[in-house]
């Protein structure tokens, strides 16, 4: 399943050896150094959480726990503080010649430590709690990204600029990204709307609800979503659900570049509306998925298939369904 899919219920914290003596030491001299600095020497900034992040100089050495994160830090211009990350960190090129901590479901706490970091920035609803806990408890500073929407994807690239000490460069990708995004709005505004439903995985047939980012990106597009209701932010449904909701488009991503098969099992329904128009479509899940400044890429993608939803109403399939 695609990384960027929200994970299972969590699970109790695999078992893990105390903490070594020297990390212990250079946090503790960390946190004596924050007390002693002036206020106006500290970043202090408010996480995704809730939690309030509190350094004593722009982060040195940071450990990514989700291969979004990985990419956001390198597009505001913190690429070079980043020391460790998590598998499928793909994102640029550079960050595959870092050292990975295991997955971002299943991290190796001894390997971030290792480390050394001065900053661990983790995802709140792909991590697990008691792995966060863990190295909150060590006294490593953890902040939690979560982006619900396009405006958080600018916020976020802020944010971590703000941590690392590369601002400029970051407000200079938010800015570059807050305009793309605008132009995309203005163009498709107004449009009639699209009754979409977005496809995360197969088995188990999985969807997303209106709280998650690939649903704002749906309505960027003129798209309703139409498990937009469900309580969950990625909810297991069932083919029958997707056969009463008929959803004009079906969109899907998969594992990577290739269109999954199961995409095209849709035809086996020829009462679907999205059937009968053809309008099965597929976008790599790296553009769609993942919490990044290219969710803009997916999203034109995804634009133009609604246009063509949009003018295939009305017309039937070639081959007579």
């Amino acid at each position: 399943m695609p990384y960027a899919t929200p994970r299972a219920p969590r699970r109790a914290a695999c078992p893990f050896s105390p903490l070594p003596l020297r990390p212990l030491f250079a946090m503790l001299g960390t946190a004596l150094l924050s007390a002693a600095l002036p206020a106006s020497a500290q970043i202090a900034l408010t996480d995704d959480a809730g939690q309030h992040i509190v350094l004593a100089q722009p982060a040195q050495r940071i450990v990514s726990l989700a291969p979004h994160v990985t990419e956001v830090l390198f597009a505001a211009g913190a690429g070079k503080r980043v020391v460790g990350v998590v598998a499928y960190s793909d994102y640029p090129e550079a960050a595959r010649a870092l050292p990975q901590v295991g997955g971002y479901s299943q991290i190796d706490l001894e390997a971030v430590v290792g480390l050394r970091p001065d900053l661990v920035i983790g995802w709140r609803s792909g991590n697990r709690d008691a792995h966060l806990a863990r190295l909150q408890a060590m006294g490593i500073p953890v902040y939690l990204n979560e982006p619900r929407s396009l405006d958080d994807v600018a916020r976020s690239l802020e944010q971590f600029g703000r941590l690392a000490g590369s601002e400029p460069a970051a407000r200079a990708a938010a800015t570059a990204f807050r305009a793309r995004h605008a132009a995309l709005a203005a163009r498709y505004a107004g449009q009639p709307q699209v009754r979409t439903f977005y496809q995360i995985w197969d088995r188990p047939l999985m969807t997303v609800n209106d709280e998650h980012l690939i649903a704002d990106v749906i309505r960027l597009c003129g798209g309703g979503n139409v498990f937009g209701s469900l309580a969950q932010l990625a909810p297991k449904i069932g083919v029958e659900a997707v056969l009463a909701a008929n959803p004009e488009a079906i969109v899907a991503s998969g594992m990577g570049e290739a269109r999954p098969e199961w995409l095209d099992q849709w035809a086996r329904w020829p009462q679907l509306e999205a059937t009968r128009h053809d309008n099965l479509f597929f976008i790599p899940p790296e553009l769609i998925q993942r919490h990044t400044p290219r969710i803009l890429d997916g999203a034109e993608r995804l634009c133009a298939q609604l246009e063509t939803a949009r003018a295939r109403r009305g017309a039937t399939r070639e081959d007579g369904h």
